[in-house]
């Protein structure tokens, strides 16, 4: 399904279906924050390790399937399928953007 979302979040599903990390900087401010799994990671370095790490734990892919923006509130429903239990399955991805960047991101 082809959905349109902002810049910056599509670099980041380009980026967790492989495509180069160097792009997580230009999608992240330099403060922000992801929250997956019960675990909170701030700042380019621990976003780029929790990225890094989910993908060699499950191994997934993952593909945007509806967008609901509010302001600079983005909800993106995506189907995620990898080596988890239940794969795949359809994750809420709720981002707020800043001056076009994520500032924040909870996935669940």
């Amino acid at each position: 399904m082809n959905v349109q979302l902002p810049d910056s979040i599509a670099a980041f599903f380009a980026v967790s279906n492989g495509a180069n990390a160097s792009a997580l900087e230009r999608c992240f401010t330099e403060s922000a924050v992801v929250r997956d799994e019960n675990h909170t990671h701030q700042g380019h370095d621990a976003i780029r390790a929790w990225l890094r790490e989910a993908k060699r734990k499950y191994a997934y892919t993952v593909e945007p399937l509806d967008v609901v923006q509010q302001d600079a509130t983005v909800k993106v429903r995506a189907k995620v399928s990898g080596n988890f239990p239940g794969s795949p399955v359809e994750l809420d991805h709720v981002f707020r953007l800043t001056g076009g960047r994520i500032e924040f991101l909870e996935i669940g």
